[in-house]
């Protein structure tokens, strides 16, 4: 099983296989912390060979930067069966997220594991950034 895509993004749709990205990010910043990020999704783009056939079990986690689970896990079953005679198949997958809360600045990790075992992980940069202050306004 190769990964061929695995992003954190504005958004993500599927139209029929065709796997459309917009704005892949790696960081939040905000002036304050906790905040929220109001939308965005994780996109993942699978590609199988025909001895992958079958069912597996996809568990994506988003870990905080002292080791805690952010959200509930996000699994999904599925299958590689080859609905066509070829050498492989492309699985789509797209995990949208509203309100992602930010509790503290640090790294996040998005981890993927697929039948128990974790492939790739994504990082998540959270930074506070200064208010900018006015323009004439000194120390």
């Amino acid at each position: 099983m190769n990964i061929e895509v695995f992003v954190l993004c504005d958004a993500a749709t599927d139209s029929q296989g065709k796997l459309n990205i917009l704005g892949a990010f790696d960081a939040i910043y905000a002036q304050e912390m906790p905040t929220i990020h109001p939308q965005c999704a994780i996109a993942l783009r699978l590609r199988l060979n025909p001895a992958e056939q079958g069912a597996h079990k996809l568990d994506l986690t988003i870990v905080g930067p002292a080791g805690e689970s952010i959200l509930p896990p996000f699994t999904a079953n599925f299958s590689g069966g080859l609905d066509q005679p070829r050498e492989s198949t492309a699985v789509n997958f797209i995990f949208n997220l509203q309100g992602l809360k930010i509790d503290k600045s640090g790294t996040y990790s998005i981890d993927l594991a697929i039948d128990d075992v974790l492939l790739a992980s994504l990082p998540l940069y959270a930074k506070t950034v200064p208010q900018p202050r006015p323009k004439g306004m000194t120390h």
